[in-house]
């Protein structure tokens, strides 16, 4: 059984679980490619940027847990 997302690491004596910081920074790369992609042409082409967005983020968060896939800790 793959355990890698699951557990915690203590942060100052608060155990913050590690799938929250993944989920937090692909949020963060989300928010910087959108910001990047919305200062060219590029949303003239989507015909729904949220939805876009959306599946960028699940994108990225999917990219982001197979890369950790084999970090343990």
């Amino acid at each position: 059984m793959n355990t890698y997302i699951y557990g915690e690491f203590s942060l100052y004596g608060v155990f913050v679980p590690k799938f929250l910081v993944v989920l937090t920074v692909a949020y963060a790369l989300k928010t910087l490619v959108r910001f990047l992609l919305a200062r060219t042409p590029f949303y003239q082409w989507i015909w729904h940027p949220e939805l876009f967005n959306f599946a960028m983020y699940i994108v990225l968060l999917g990219g982001m847990l197979a890369l950790m896939h084999g970090w343990k800790s």
